[in-house]
């Protein structure tokens, strides 16, 4: 039997650009949400329609990233008009998202006050920088500066180095994850109940959240987090980065057996005799003494021999390139690697949904040109006529 998507028929108004929100929604138009991305003709809508390197005409590799499956209308929230459609498509929504700055959604009317005459049961999510309350609300913020504001660069990077970022948006892909979640516990509690509400989130909260153990410690303890040599972990030992013969590969031994096969695989059975690595705590305290033994042996061989030896038993993986990455056996296995046909750029390869469901969307389409729906949206789903969409474009408040 041929299963409908999970998200059929779900409905969801985003007043979002850039990176977190986009991502979140693409997550759901992938699994059968439609999603209608309302877009400012003021600023030649989301901005990432024009971020490079691959970029023309209103349209880009980033933006195509973002916005698969989603379907596009021009609104001027601002202009009386637009707001009023704004409201219409409301009444024949589920959900209004937006990852706007946070003092943005109450001027622009996204919120569930400002909304739910029009629609009782209406979810109004909110994604902000650094929330809709507190000293900051009024600025705006992006993965990088939270990243630094939330603590993560101070441990990220070599001891010696300077403070680095996680090289992907990995604040942006979390809270936009963090936001859909919510979204949908909000829709859920409407489902029963009728009756609407506010959520609201932001990329701070999502990233201190996120600190989790360092945070319990910190908090709790008198625990100084620190940089880590080889990305190694804060506690166990090994658990880290090790340069191989051609390469690198990463071992994690956070169990016993772990640390006991991955000695009978090197070969090191000095290493089990010795009384300094006979535990956990014994190799955190001598891990000086350790560490320069296994990466000596580590050297000793290629990358490829020692996942070899090491898979099934040990934890680990290699150090990829993102052209390996995307190469792997296992991410075909898994289909994360699907196509999409642009009428542009022709077919695209992209990366997938990672949830595998039965009834997730097959034939996936292209993120849209600016506008490309509106007269379908206000035409199809609203049953505006031609008169009437002419002179809401003639107000301006279509762009």
């Amino acid at each position: 039997m041929n299963r409908p998507p999970p998200l059929q028929n779900l409905r969801i108004l985003a007043v979002s650009q850039f990176g977190a929100g986009p991502f979140g929604t693409q997550f759901l138009a992938d699994l059968g949400a439609e999603i209608i991305k309302i877009e400012d003709p003021a600023v030649g809508g989301d901005v990432a329609r024009h971020v490079g390197p691959y970029a023309a005409d209103g349209d880009s590799l980033y933006f195509q990233s973002f916005n698969r499956g989603t379907r596009s209308i021009t609104l001027d929230l601002k202009h009386p008009q637009g707001f009023a459609v704004l409201r219409d498509l409301a009444r024949v929504s589920h959900a209004v998202y937006n990852n706007l700055r946070g003092d943005l959604p109450e001027t622009l009317g996204l919120t569930y006050a400002a909304l739910k005459d029009a629609n009782p049961a209406l979810v109004c999510c909110s994604l902000s920088g650094y929330g809709r309350t507190g000293p900051r609300a009024a600025e705006p913020a992006f993965d990088y500066l939270i990243q630094g504001y939330a603590g993560w660069m101070s441990v990220t990077g070599e001891p010696d180095g300077p403070p680095g970022k996680c090289g992907v948006s990995v604040v942006d892909f979390a809270a936009g994850y963090a936001s859909m979640a919510a979204m949908l516990a909000g829709l859920w509690d409407a489902q029963r109940t009728g009756v609407g509400r506010d959520i609201e989130l932001s990329l701070l909260d999502t990233a201190v959240s996120m600190l989790s153990y360092y945070a319990i410690w910190a908090l709790n303890r008198d625990w100084e987090p620190a940089r880590v040599e080889d990305s190694g972990h804060q506690s166990l030992v090994p658990a880290q980065n090790f340069p191989t013969r051609d390469g690198w590969i990463v071992v994690f031994c956070n169990k016993e057996k772990f640390w006991t096969s991955l000695i009978e695989a090197m070969e090191l059975p000095e290493v089990a005799r010795d009384p300094r690595f006979a535990t956990f705590a014994d190799r955190s305290v001598h891990k000086a003494a350790l560490v320069p033994i296994l990466g000596a042996r580590f050297a000793e061989r290629p990358t490829a021999e020692w996942l070899a030896r090491l898979r099934g038993r040990v934890p680990c993986a290699p150090v990829n390139t993102i052209a390996q990455a995307l190469a792997d056996e296992q991410v075909a296995a898994r289909d994360m690697i699907v196509e999409v046909k642009h009428p542009r750029f022709g077919v695209l390869r992209e990366v997938g949904t990672p949830v595998k469901t039965e009834g997730a969307v097959a034939n996936l389409s292209p993120a849209p040109a600016l506008g490309q729906h509106t007269d379908e949206i206000l035409g199809a789903l609203l049953h505006y006529d031609a008169g009437r969409i002419a002179a809401l474009r003639a107000s301006g408040a279509l762009g």
